[in-house]
């Protein structure tokens, strides 16, 4: 994947000051998701009866590929409402490349963890965001390219992960890391997760590894099921440029891009990650603090679950 030919495609949403009265939105979903259709045109009504201009783009999930994007924002974008779950916005960031414009989630499928706004929300905080009460989170982008014998085969942009995974027959493979050209270590396990923040409430966390507060720019290094019991997980700067060689992959080990084979794997593949220059952008109102999603959406709180958020008044708790 490269960068777009053209100007960048920019947005005139500033936090803190009042939105445009021309907003120009892109509402877009997955075709078949329950209540995709019927909750893109209440607010499509709900924007236009504001004097903004909206466009709706439902389409099969195959479809969000990439070069589309500036083809559905002619004339600009300012706002891109995205109707679905975590997967619908992991597919909408790769279908803006690098014209990155500012997104809001709302979540019609299950976790929700990026997708943070329910339906009863969504009224609510595009009001907010009109009124210009919103800021905007910016998160770590990264670019994957796999090399064979010199040769780029594979450049993909990402925002959750890349994984490299053993595959079948299902045997341990080796995993040398380089930083900055400097071999660090090399892994024994069933693959290697290489997560962004936003990210390490995914996979990397499915897998033991840690969460990273989603604004921070780091990488986030988790080993799966490794041989060696001193391999943990590791956070590094995202300002360093990292390499990853399979020696001797198995038949099936592959290079997974946010939940996407990319390529296979064969002996000698070198996979090169780093920081993308484009920023996935996401608009938040006062009603989703970073801390209220983990708390929901994570099912944080053990014993203060119903407690309305408010410390414990005695050191021991409840």
């Amino acid at each position: 994947m490269s960068g777009s030919s053209g100007g960048p495609i920019e947005s005139r949403l500033r936090p803190g000051q009042p939105a445009p009265v021309d907003l120009r939105v892109l509402v877009v979903g997955p075709v078949g998701l329950a209540d995709v259709a019927t909750e893109a045109r209440r607010i499509e009504r709900l924007l236009a009866a504001g004097g903004h201009a909206v466009t709706v783009h439902l389409a099969p999930r195959e479809s969000w590929g990439e070069g589309a994007f500036r083809a559905a924002a002619t004339g600009g974008v300012d706002l891109v409402v995205v109707l679905g779950g975590d997967g619908s916005i992991l597919r909408t960031a790769r279908w803006m490349g690098y014209d990155q414009v500012p997104v809001l989630g709302v979540n019609l499928g299950t976790l929700g963890f990026l997708a943070a706004c329910a339906p009863a929300e969504a009224d609510a905080a595009l009001a907010a965001i009109t009124a210009g009460q919103f800021s905007c989170v910016d998160h770590l982008m990264f670019e994957c390219a796999v090399m064979r014998g010199g040769t780029v085969i594979h450049r993909e942009l990402g925002l959750n992960e890349t994984s490299l995974l053993a595959g079948p027959p299902f045997s341990m493979i080796e995993i040398a890391l380089h930083v900055d050209g400097e071999r660090a270590t090399t892994y024994r396990a069933d693959g290697l997760i290489v997560s962004t923040p936003v990210g390490s409430t995914a996979y990397n966390l499915s897998a033991g590894g840690p969460i990273v507060r989603k604004d921070l720019d780091a990488f986030v290094f988790t080993p799966l099921n490794p041989h060696t019991l001193t391999n943990r997980t590791v956070v590094d700067s995202a300002s360093r440029s990292y390499e990853l060689v399979v020696p001797r992959p198995n038949p099936g080990s592959a290079c997974v891009v946010d939940g996407r084979v990319v390529t296979g794997l064969i002996a000698g593949d070198r996979v090169s990650i780093r920081r993308a220059q484009p920023r996935f952008t996401l608009v938040e109102t006062d009603r989703h603090g970073y801390y209220r999603t983990l708390r929901e959406k994570l099912e944080w709180g053990g014993g203060l679950r119903g407690a309305g958020g408010r410390p414990s008044a005695s050191p021991e708790g409840s």
